[in-house]
């Protein structure tokens, strides 16, 4: 596990990375408080945090995590969206 892993342009906020060959899946992790979880994958897409990655053979799963912590106590939600990476050729 890697915390602000250097990355694209930028600095992704958690990365799963298992050894080289292996069947687990790479992790891009992007945090977000009152924003979306869309917008946290929309970020990692922009910018480029998948192309460290290219030498693995691994999948690569992006994740957007969200936080409302404007809501209410009791009230307050994460939002989560997983999505496969496909590189744009």
């Amino acid at each position: 596990m890697f915390e602000e892993l250097p990355a694209g342009s930028g600095y992704a906020d958690i990365v799963y990375l298992p050894k080289k060959r292996s069947i687990l899946p790479i992790l891009v992790i992007e945090l977000k408080w009152n924003q979306s979880a869309e917008g946290a994958i929309a970020q990692i897409k922009d910018r480029r945090y998948p192309e460290a990655f290219k030498g693995y053979e691994s999948d690569i799963l992006l994740v957007g995590i969200s936080y409302n912590r404007e809501a209410p106590a009791g009230e307050r939600k994460h939002q989560c969206k997983i999505e496969k990476y496909t590189a744009q050729d």
